[in-house]
């Protein structure tokens, strides 16, 4: 099974259901909550996310959306090795920096991120989340079923 791990942008895209990247970042929870690859994030994104939240739906509400996110992602550690690689990495973004040293430590197989540039200088192969669907369907593990973890968009 293929480990993702997904940018705080991918995730907030999704629970703050932004357009025009909501339907990306659904269909790639969607492969996930069908158990098609394993998707991981920081501790570090979960504050940010938490902070973006609270202003869109308050304390209350964000927390119950991140307990229900927790449940479908792996949370990655933002430890002192991981702090000391961003460190001593050469990305121009230190954030970056602490995610993809997250990322790499698990030896994760794609990055999913909006942000392709900011992953330059990555060893691990950076995927808009277009591109990984894209990458997902070539090899014949996108199933065909119907449900997503989010809500339908109102039209």
């Amino acid at each position: 099974m293929k480990k993702i791990f997904l940018d705080t942008d991918i995730v907030y895209d999704l629970l703050a259901k932004r357009e025009p990247h909501f339907e990306a970042a659904a269909a790639i929870f969607s492969m996930i909550e069908r158990n098609e690859c394993t998707a991981y994030i920081s501790s570090l994104s979960f504050s940010h996310l938490h902070y973006f939240l609270r202003k869109l739906r308050g304390r209350n509400e964000s927390i119950v959306i991140l307990q229900k996110l927790k449940v479908l992602v792996r949370i990655l550690a933002v430890d002192e090795k991981v702090i000391d690689l961003s460190l001593l990495s050469d990305f121009s973004d230190f954030e970056d920096a602490i995610q993809y040293n997250a990322a790499l430590i698990e030896e994760v197989d794609y990055i999913v991120t909006r942000n392709i540039r900011d992953y330059r200088k990555s060893k691990i192969d950076a995927v808009t989340p277009d591109e990984f669907i894209s990458i997902w369907k070539s090899m014949g593990q996108l199933k065909k079923q119907p449900g997503s973890v989010a809500p339908k968009q109102k039209k």
